[in-house]
């Protein structure tokens, strides 16, 4: 698939679920909604530009889906693009249309941090790591290497890790609790995919089962 219709793909996407929450909602009227949108637009905007002047090469894999890509990660994608939906819909309706649950600020607050951290995890990984790439395949046409710096040296998947603090995040922020159950459902998922990328790269990645022996932990320093 070519950049501009992956692009484009996203980008519609985005929109579609922007709208999905303004409808769940039943209003226009959601400043901390409008905020986040914005920022999220901002942000992501800001680093592919920062991408595709510093490293092209990485900015066409995060923007072109390539045929080897395996096929249970397909099945993962499609599995969390599901259960983000559901997350945001369920969002809008608790958190304005039916209030089932109550945010207080200061829980929200600290979400908003929490999302924060996670985009610096992000940008940290990004700069880090040339071979980051939205799909799991081993990447021989790009000469794919291990990445052991930068947040790599704490833990061998830390993109995945900012992605989960993001979703885990994101409902509260929004002044929803009952939207971290389908977050709960993607943080499993997630935990599945690193399981099966980590064992992929093992076979793989030349380097890469030594690199996992120095670097014990997949997503949680201590943890796992």
């Amino acid at each position: 698939m070519s950049e501009r219709r992956a692009g484009v793909i996203k980008a519609g996407a985005a929109v579609f679920f922007a709208s999905l929450m303004f409808v769940a909602a039943g209003t226009w009227n959601w400043p901390r909604l409008w905020f986040f949108l914005g920022f999220y637009v901002v942000v992501t905007s800001a680093l592919m530009l920062w991408l595709k002047r510093r490293d092209p090469g990485l900015f066409k894999e995060r923007t072109t889906v390539r045929k080897d890509v395996k096929s249970w990660d397909k099945a993962i994608i499609r599995a969390y693009t599901v259960l983000l939906g559901a997350m945001f819909l369920l969002i809008p309706l608790d958190a304005v249309r039916f209030r089932w649950s109550r945010v207080p600020a200061a829980a929200s607050g600290a979400a908003f941090a929490g999302i924060l951290l996670a985009w610096a995890a992000v940008l940290w990984a990004f700069r880090e790591n040339a071979f980051l790439s939205g799909f799991v395949r081993i990447q021989s046409d790009r000469g794919h290497k291990v990445c052991t710096t930068g947040p790599y040296r704490f833990v061998r998947h830390p993109m995945y890790l900012a992605t989960i603090l993001f979703v885990l995040c994101v409902p509260p922020f929004l002044g929803s609790l009952v939207g971290l159950v389908p977050a709960a459902f993607i943080v499993a998922l997630y935990v599945l995919r690193t399981s099966l990328e980590d064992r992929t790269l093992r076979r793989e990645l030349s380097g890469y089962a030594e690199y996992a022996a120095v670097t014990r932990w997949k997503l949680i320093p201590l943890v796992w």
